[in-house]
Order: C-alpha cells, then structure tokens, then sequence
C-alpha cells in the first residue's frame, strides 16, 4: 500500500508503509497516448505515445525465450538484461515468471528485488500471482504494477478485489490465446502458460475484464509468439476497437516493420522479447525508426 504515490498523472515516487528502503518505488499512470481505436467508434487514428517494453521471460532465474510457448533457449541473466534494457533506452519493463502458475508456486520475489533494485523504468511483474496478499507481496518487492493470467480466469472475482485494493493502475491483464474458428472472434483463452485450452472466446473474456476496470490489457497469440513474423494484427485491432483499456503488443515481433504496424494497429506499449534479447534489434533505432514514420514516442 502506498502514500500518495501519484499526483497529476506524472511520475512520482511513494514509500511502502514499511518503511524500507526498497519502498521507494517508479509509479507511473500509463493511460496517456497512442495511436488507438476503442470500443466508442472513434476508427480515426488518434495522436497517443507509444511505449517500448522488453520482456524479461524467467525460468529457473533465467531469461529464456521461446517459440509458441515451448523450446525455450537461455538469453541471459536478468539483472543484466535489465540494466542493459533501460540503458538502452526502454521504457517500461516485464517480468514474467512463466512456470510459477504450472509449478503452483508464487513469483520468485528474490528475483524481482533484485531486478527492481536497478530498475529506473517502471516494472511490470506476472506469473503465480493468484491472491491478494500475493499480489501485495510482488508489490513490495519492487514491482510498479503486477500482471495476472490463469489465476484471473478460475477465480473471476480475483480481478475485481485487486482492482479495489490496489487500484487499476496497478492492474495488467494478460491473455493468451490461439486461433480457433469455431469461437465467434477466431480466439480461444488459454491457461497455465499457454497449456490448457479453456473453450472461453478471447475478445468476450477481454471484455469481461475491461468491465471490471483495468487499466491495461496484455493479449499474446501462440500462432505468433515468438516466429518473428510479425504481431497478430487482427487481434490487437479487434480488441483495441472492444475494449477501453490499453492494449500491450505481444508475440511475434521480427522487424522494425511489425511494431510500426502493430502501434498503427492500436497498441499503446509495444512488447518483445527474442529481438532484443538477441540484439536483432536495438531500442534505440527501432525509436529513430518509429518517429521517422510519424510515431510519437
């Protein structure tokens, strides 16, 4: 919980009411521009900043990277990522935990410490995250807002209670899913990191949660995840056009190309892992790249 941590939208600083020192954390409103269609009918292109946010994948304390979920390959130590990350000029980091849900254990909070404690930027962090106080926990290790999947789903009042208690900028939601006809939208939820099919249609399950507040929506497509063949642009266009909450671009990015189109698309933060873990691209001209093609940053 925190002292009045936001004031007028700009970033500013609060203290746990522990007392400690790691209580001093980045707390950011993100909810401020990007190029963006929402479910009230603007199909115009509105002017928004858009945000680039590595994703920091861990297993075993690790950054790994895989493709569709699977054939994971290590990148590197974390705290090095990160660092690397931010010097590089990113703005906002994710740390995701991607076995802790399977493994039905909570976050690795030594690890977040750890990456928070050199984090500049604010921090997302996911993964076993399925109660109040495990919420509260990741929170006070460092983390800016935490990111909640499968836990979410078999408990629908989870969302709700955190919002309450935390407020909905603190909240991300992330939703996997992969294409399937046979739903109305062609996507269907899945669960437990990508491995359990839910039969729940994926934009009616992102409309649920943009009922319940949040402030950001994580969607991430198995079909792409990882393939470097772009991001799933109907997706992030239809879910931009049926929800109000931000929309995060996730799996899939190859080129500077794929995250022009996927802002043009209506993402607000653009997430990737592979290409920068493995220095196919670096932030800094992906940036040059962005403005020059009429993206504010």
């Amino acid at each position: 919980m925190f002292d009045n941590p936001l004031q007028g939208g700009k970033l500013t600083r609060g203290r746990l009411h522990d007392g400690s020192s790691r209580g001093f954390i980045a707390i950011m409103t993100y909810r401020t521009t990007v190029f963006l269609t929402t479910k009230k009918g603007n199909s115009a292109m509105t002017e928004k900043s858009i945000r680039i946010m590595p994703c920091l994948d861990i297993h075993n304390g690790r950054v790994v990277k895989g493709v569709h979920f699977v054939d994971l390959r290590d990148a590197g130590d974390p705290v090095s990522c990160a660092q690397a990350y931010i010097q590089a000029g990113a703005d906002e980091l994710t740390f995701l935990d991607i076995t802790a849900t399977v493994e039905d254990r909570g976050t690795i909070l030594e690890t977040v410490r750890r990456v928070a404690e050199v984090c500049t930027v604010p921090l997302t962090v996911g993964g076993g995250i399925s109660s109040l106080d495990g919420a509260r926990a990741v929170l006070q290790a460092g983390a800016d807002r935490i990111s909640i999947s499968s836990a979410a789903y078999r408990n629908p009042d989870l969302i709700p209670s955190l919002v309450q208690e935390f407020g909905p900028d603190k909240i991300v939601a992330a939703i996997d899913v992969d294409r399937n006809a046979s739903l109305p939208s062609g996507y269907e939820v899945y669960i437990d990191g990508g491995r359990t099919a839910t039969g729940e249609d994926g934009v009616r399950w992102a409309e649920t949660i943009d009922r319940w507040g949040v402030s950001t929506i994580l969607p991430t497509s198995k079909a792409t995840d990882g393939a470097r063949t772009g991001y799933d642009l109907p997706l992030i266009k239809t879910l931009s056009r049926a929800v109000s909450a931000a929309i995060v671009a996730s799996g899939g990015a190859g080129t500077m190309e794929h995250f022009l189109q996927a802002a043009q698309a209506g993402a607000e933060i653009l997430l990737a892992a592979s290409v920068f873990h493995f220095n196919t691209i670096q932030i800094p001209q992906l940036k040059q790249y962005l403005r020059e093609n009429g993206v504010k940053l």
